[in-house]
């Protein structure tokens, strides 16, 4: 999954969906283009149950990746999970969903320009779930806001399927 996505759905439709006990997200509005480092609505277990809360898009980045940078874009793709680094957030309690309506990948043009194409459920049902995993930090995510602790989250990713990856591997 590259770094775009859309969850135009109702708030209602997650809550059901996702069988949430807590909605902590206010009005949520249509949101027809996710970019990495955005807030956005996921579904993690709490102690009274399943929460639908509000994190950021983009895991913390591994140390050795940021040596020369001074803001964390964050990992929007988790494709290795048995990676120590991401290891600390194998428990349930840091799992999460994140809905969506529809997800885009480049398609690479003849002229060396790139597309969108939108993938979405087929079967009549808008609403689907991207797995991932989440977690609270704190760190420079924008120079402009300074050092931040937010929920974060990324997608747990794994090879493409054969009709996604006729568009992008």
């Amino acid at each position: 999954m590259c770094n775009l996505y859309a969850m135009t759905g109702s708030q209602q439709a997650i809550r059901e969906a996702a069988r949430v006990m807590t909605d902590r997200t206010g009005n949520l509005r249509p949101l027809p283009e996710i970019w990495p480092n955005t807030m956005v609505p996921i579904v993690r277990n709490a102690p009274d149950g399943r929460e639908l809360v509000m994190a950021r898009w983009g895991m913390p980045t591994p140390p050795g990746y940021l040596k020369s940078h001074r803001v964390d874009q964050g990992v929007t793709n988790i494709r290795n999970p048995t990676s120590t680094w991401w290891k600390r957030w194998e428990s349930i309690a840091h799992r999460c969903l994140v809905p969506l309506t529809a997800f885009s990948e480049p398609e690479r043009l003849p002229d060396g320009t790139s597309r969108p194409v939108w993938f979405a459920r087929s079967d009549g049902e808008p609403l689907a779930f991207f797995a991932g995993i989440w977690c609270q930090w704190t760190s420079v995510r924008k120079l402009a806001d300074g050092e931040t602790t937010d929920d974060l989250f990324g997608f747990l990713t794994t090879v493409a399927n054969r009709e996604v990856g006729a568009i992008h591997p």
